[in-house]
């Protein structure tokens, strides 16, 4: 019966892969592995035909199929709800053109209470869910005997959950299912990562070490064309006011030579500038212009996906909600615009046209400015080399713990001795200590020391040495709260005779007033009132240039692309401009190389200039904006401890700036004990308030933990009463119990992923080697102009930024060309 599956290939004109061979038969030897290989070469099916072809080889004759519905035997896990409407439709293809008795369902927050209910009876042969739903229904005791049939889990998209409490939430499930049924498969599938080898350890958990694992890697070759839409002239001191619009006739040219058309771009509030900016700039388009951002209402985005898939679209503005492993063949370009900041980003997004086997990938890059260019050409070369990022996974998040033990007591209940074994068997958990252990289990029994009075927060009962969950009111609030993902203050806007168009964070509709015009989700829009966390509006006819602003938007500039860039920026500095964007960026930056200094990777360049407000000090790590961000105010901290004075501090993916009212008196030997790595971590805890950070760091913990329950759908908790909630826990446990678990992984977690103190111990350890350079320089230069002018942002003047700083640009323009 193979020949069936070898003749479903044949006519869909697909020769095999050797890696998809390789994936077929290790599963077939009963293996668990990771698959990796570039987008549209067939991934999805090199993990499908393993579960396939077994029950083809079980049941060699067609005539004795079974005539009902085989019960469940694939779970396949996906990160995106879009995602997996698509794998439903790319494993159903082959099962209906061969005729398999198999079914396949989907199951998300959006599935309809009817199929639910359906699903409850009898689950399809496939089901296509993702990690939140998987943590619901083992919530179910019954889920084990409905689970009896599984012979393997698929996890799609393993690189996006990677490095997030998503995936350490998937390493426990895995958990809970390899110890219901000890011969379970799990293959994991991966386009873009580094660090494959630890991938796969952190997919299969103990079980990696069992001698039944496989990294099965394509040979083959994926083709990516990376080309950049250079402009006709190129400012040479570049500045973030317009969102690469200058670029705009450019990219209608391009779009025009194209079917289908996505244009990426790295923020939403940007999807809804460049949507609107083309709907303005080509009105013959309308209908045939779409966007797609995470914040648009859910039917909305289907609604695209789908005009996707049917090629009846001719554009598509979008963020990285569509730049995963959705198939939509009919794409035959993709334009990113302004810079990915990560080299698995440009791949990712690049792979979404020529999404096939065979077919080549092209991306058109369009820069918001000048340093842009360099980085296009930076990642090219990366691409070149093989380079990619790591992604680092999750070490022991209790809070999640928590939130699975109840899980587990709720679910049939648990024995201490088997759980313990079955969460360290993961590598999330894996140096879980006893001590940490019997603090999780008095937290869900007792609540811990602090709460140990309220019985709402005994979750768990015990008797003996068994655990589980008896009272319905605790049942009902925890299958509501499951769940990793915390959205900042979010408020779900609604047409005032209409239909609901998304959400907004609520810091934004704050700041509005009756009758104040914007533009979402491809409307123009005037705000009306804010009833029961809904911002309601009407469509308005005044065109309005304000747009929703989110937080987090900002990506920074990835480790090997900052090594990618420096690279570049040497090679500028001997005159090798070896690419096109290198030849377009080359006049800026040998203004930047005659007025100051291109630096070298083993130099640290720091420039200073005075202005009419102060003395201003650049220092270029090139490290990323996050680390900026901290080396920038443990600088400033460190200075004035050391001579008390102010700071105002701005930074971006290539630096940071000090500007303080005088000169500072500092030599190269003072600057580099400033930039110690010495008492790295005492030092930026004391200068960075980390109380109030680890308080705004505990709402999410205290959520995911159960602490903070968020309210029943259609009256949700305002943000502003949970963080209050979150924040009476927060003080509690602070005056009370100190040594509380949570609040050291509040600590830990500002340390770790807010300040990304590893890249910045990595950065000022590197620093100490390198060479050291003082430049005080007559003016400001190419590098430092972007830093100025986010500073001149955010000082008190009478006069408009935009024309403060388009008129400093025109006037150093100027001496650039007298020079």
């Amino acid at each position: 019966m193979k020949s069936l599956w070898s003749a479903w290939f044949k006519k869909q004109r697909w020769k095999p892969f050797p890696f998809q061979q390789e994936a077929w038969d290790a599963y077939l030897s009963g293996e668990s592995g990771l698959v990796h290989a570039p987008t549209g070469l067939g991934k999805t099916y090199s993990v499908w035909g393993g579960p396939v072809l077994e029950w083809l080889a079980q049941n060699p004759k067609k005539a004795a199929w079974p005539k009902k519905t085989e019960p469940l035997r694939v779970l396949w896990l996906t990160p995106l709800r879009a995602l997996a409407n698509d794998t439903v439709e790319s494993l159903s293809a082959p099962l209906k053109d061969m005729g398999l008795p198999w079914t396949v369902e989907l199951r998300t927050g959006d599935t309809s209470s009817a199929m639910r209910q359906k699903q409850r009876h009898r689950f399809p042969t496939a089901l296509v869910t993702t990690p939140e739903s998987l943590s619901l229904l083992l919530t179910h005791a019954d889920t084990r005997e409905k689970f009896a049939d599984l012979r393997c889990v698929i996890v799609d998209e393993w690189h996006e959950l990677l490095g997030t409490k998503r995936g350490v939430q998937t390493e426990l499930c895995l958990a809970r299912l390899r110890q219901w049924a000890p011969g379970l498969r799990i293959w994991g599938l991966s386009a873009t990562l580094g660090n494959l080898g630890q991938a796969l350890e952190v997919l299969l958990g103990s079980a990696a070490h069992a001698g039944k694992s496989r990294m099965v890697s394509a040979e083959v070759k994926k083709k990516f064309e990376i080309k950049s839409l250079l402009p006709r002239s190129m400012e040479s001191f570049p500045w973030s006011g317009h969102a690469g619009l200058r670029m705009l006739p450019d990219v209608i040219r391009r779009i025009e030579k194209s079917p289908t058309t996505l244009l990426f771009v790295n923020t939403r509030s940007q999807v809804e500038i460049w949507y609107q900016a083309l709907c303005v700039a080509r009105p013959d388009w309308d209908g045939d212009i779409e966007l797609h951002h995470g914040s648009v209402d859910r039917k909305k985005r289907e609604e695209v996906e789908h005009r996707l898939r049917g090629g009846t679209v001719k554009c598509v503005v979008c963020t990285g909600s569509l730049d995963l492993g959705v198939d939509f063949s009919p794409v035959e370009q993709v334009i990113q615009v302004g810079a990915p900041k990560g080299v698995a980003r440009m791949l990712q997004r690049a792979g979404r046209s020529g999404h096939q086997p065979g077919a080549v990938s092209r991306i058109y890059c369009v820069p918001a400015h000048a340093l842009e260019l360099v980085e296009f050409s930076a990642v090219r070369d990366a691409i070149k080399r093989g380079e990619m990022e790591a992604r680092e996974p999750v070490d022991r998040p209790l809070d999640l713990l928590v939130q699975h033990l109840v899980t587990l007591a709720l679910g049939g209940g648990f024995h201490e001795a088997q759980a313990l074994a079955e969460i360290r068997s993961t590598h999330a958990f894996r140096d879980l200590s006893d001590e940490e252990w019997q603090w999780v289990i008095d937290f869900v029994t007792r609540g811990g020391k602090s709460l140990k009075a309220y019985p709402q927060f005994r979750r768990v009962r015990q008797e003996g040495d068994f655990f589980t969950v008896d009272q319905p009111d605790i049942a009902r609030f925890h299958r509501m709260s499951i769940g990793t993902i915390t959205s900042d203050a979010m408020m779900s806007v609604r047409l005032m005779r209409g239909s609901h168009l998304g959400s907004i964070e609520e810091s934004f509709i704050a700041r509005l007033k009756e009758g104040d015009g914007f533009s979402f989700a491809g409307y123009q829009l005037e705000f009306v009132r804010v009833h029961d966390m809904t911002a309601f509006v009407r469509k308005s006819r005044k065109t309005s240039r304000l747009v929703p602003q989110w937080m987090g938007g900002k990506m920074p500039l990835s480790t090997q692309l900052a090594r990618a860039v420096r690279l570049k920026l040497s090679e500028a500095r001997r005159e090798i401009f070896d690419s096109p964007e290198m030849q377009a960026a080359a006049p800026v930056l040998k203004i930047q190389a005659s007025w100051s200094l291109i630096p070298e990777p083993d130099e640290l360049l720091i420039e200073w200039t005075r202005t009419r407000e102060g003395v201003l000090y650049f220092i270029y790590p090139f490290a990323g904006r996050l680390a900026h961000e901290g080396l920038a105010v443990l600088t400033a901290h460190r200075i004035g401890r050391a001579s008390p004075r102010s700071f105002a501090l701005t930074m971006n993916d290539y630096g940071f700036a000090l500007a303080t009212p005088t000169p500072l008196d500092l030599d190269e030997k003072a600057w580099r004990e400033m930039l110690s790595p010495e008492m790295l971590v005492e030092d930026i805890l004391e200068c960075l308030n980390s109380t109030e950070l680890a308080r705004r760091q505990f709402r999410e913990i205290a959520r995911i933990a159960g602490l903070v329950f968020q309210g029943y759908p259609g009256s949700s908790k305002s943000t502003r009463q949970v963080q209050a909630s979150s924040g009476l826990f927060y003080d509690m446990f602070s005056r009370y119990e100190p040594d509380n678990r949570l609040l050291d992984q509040a600590r830990r977690e500002v340390i770790e992923r807010q300040l990304e103190v590893r890249r910045l111990r990595d950065t000022l350890s590197q620093a100490q080697g390198m060479k050291l350079i003082l430049r005080e320089t007559e003016r400001l230069t190419p590098l430092s102009f972007p830093l100025w002018a986010m500073w001149v942002q955010g000082q008190v003047s009478s006069e408009k930024w935009a024309d403060r700083v388009r008129r400093m640009s025109e006037q150093l323009e100027a001496e650039a060309l007298r020079a």
